[in-house]
């Protein structure tokens, strides 16, 4: 795994993070994710640590530009015939896992299945995505696509909630996901400052993070 790689690896949580704003909003979470390992890759891309900012700083805006995408223009990207053939080719694959296994993959799932990277996977999804038109007949005939913008209230009621959880955290379990999400540490510095291995602290955090999910869903 080059750095480039493992830099998205590491920051995947982030993409869940922003993900999670946009629930229940129309949009498929899978679809969400997609869209935010798009922004992620690009901002893996176009990051320079030596300008001194931490990578989330600079990821975030980047994932969520790509998420809101799909809101306003229904995930329509230019892309190129060569990365057009490699995602038809993910979506015959995708077809023949259905066919083998007998149920739909997740990304991560399809990601080992073709022996490519989390985020190149989703890539590749999201380019086979359907455009969703914003002037689309509804069931009223109303040709209008509103795109929900959170308030205030709901803003600080979410706040509240993610508090609530964080306090609810171990001493360890708090300490990993402010490192990894308040301050932008890849988990290969979080293992170093809490004793931990880089696989330990990968694990634990999908752990954290879908009890945080869950719990904040309620």
């Amino acid at each position: 795994m080059n750095d480039r790689e493992k830099l998205i690896s590491d920051n995947l949580g982030l993409v869940h993070s922003c993900a999670n704003r946009f629930k229940n909003r129309g949009i498929e979470y899978d679809d969400l994710f997609q869209a935010g390992c798009v922004g992620l890759i690009k901002a893996a891309d176009g990051f320079n640590d030596e300008l001194g900012f931490q990578f989330s700083t600079y990821a975030v805006p980047a994932i969520l530009g790509e998420i809101k995408r799909i809101f306003r223009d229904g995930g329509a990207v230019k892309v190129s015939r060569a990365l057009k053939e490699k995602a038809r080719f993910v979506a015959m694959e995708k077809e023949r896992y259905v066919r083998e296994y007998g149920f739909e993959p997740s990304v991560k799932e399809l990601a080992e299945f073709l022996n490519l990277s989390t985020a190149e996977t989703a890539e590749l999804l999201l380019v086979t995505m359907p455009p969703v038109s914003l002037t689309a007949d509804d069931e009223n005939g109303e040709k209008q696509f509103d795109i929900p913008i959170m308030g205030e209230e709901e803003k600080i009621a979410e706040r509240l909630t993610l508090d609530d959880c964080l306090s609810s955290l171990s001493e360890n379990d708090r300490a990993i996901i402010e490192l990894r999400y308040f301050k932008g540490e890849t988990q290969t510095v979080v293992a170093k400052k809490l004793g931990m291995t880089q696989v330990q602290v990968s694990r634990r955090e999908k752990v954290i993070l879908k009890e945080m999910r869950t719990k904040m869903a309620v």
